[in-house]
């Protein structure tokens, strides 16, 4: 069953009948990516929410001279969404893309918001999976405005241990702010025990 680790994750939550399960399953797509495939670019409306089963995607920004800025990360049994287009029906600034070849479940709004209706303690739980999303992103704003590259770096490291490993130097390093070449450097100074700004 490709819905089971979706299921799996909402029932860390709270459990669910057989009905609902079915209901959720008639509900739901799978999508395979390629590598650096987007599943939604600028200026489009936000479609989906999306769950990784196998693989990682980031949502990032174009700057006004094309420079790409990684805002988050997802990898397996995590979500990934333009949430205010997605609510706001309306263009997105965010690109989404796998970074490596993925496997993915989507929900779109229609089938999300039917869900909500007959099943109500899923509406509780994405509740919950959004608040647990917001305060990711409050997190990452402080540390962005009032840490050092070095203390967003460690920051980075408690916030995707799963993931730090298998992103590239590039794809850290624009998520940071800072150039792969200094983010080798940070690295280096942490093994040998040493502070950078």
């Amino acid at each position: 069953m490709l819905a089971e680790p979706l299921i799996a994750h909402f029932e860390t939550y709270l459990p669910f009948e057989k009905e609902e399960v079915d209901l959720i399953e008639s509900r739901i797509s799978y999508r395979n990516l390629k590598r650096r495939e987007h599943i939604m670019v600028s200026g489009e409306v936000c479609r989906h929410y999306t769950f990784v089963l196998k693989g990682i995607l980031r949502l990032y920004v174009l700057d006004d001279e094309g420079k790409e800025h990684n805002i988050l990360f997802a990898g397996e049994n995590e979500w990934i969404s333009d949430i205010t287009s997605f609510h706001a029906t309306r263009p997105g600034l965010s690109n989404i893309q796998a970074i490596e070849g993925s496997e993915i479940i989507q929900i779109n709004q229609e089938d999300l918001y039917h869900l909500y209706l007959n099943i109500p303690k899923l509406d509780r739980i994405f509740k919950v999976i959004t608040e647990e999303k917001y305060v990711e992103l409050q997190n990452r704003v402080f540390h962005t405005i009032s840490s050092t590259a070095q203390q967003r770096y460690l920051a980075f490291l408690e916030q995707y241990p799963h993931l730090a490993n298998r992103l590239p130097n590039t794809q850290v390093a624009s998520y940071l702010g800072i150039t792969p070449e200094f983010l080798s450097i940070i690295r280096k100074e942490l093994v040998q025990g040493k502070s950078t700004k």
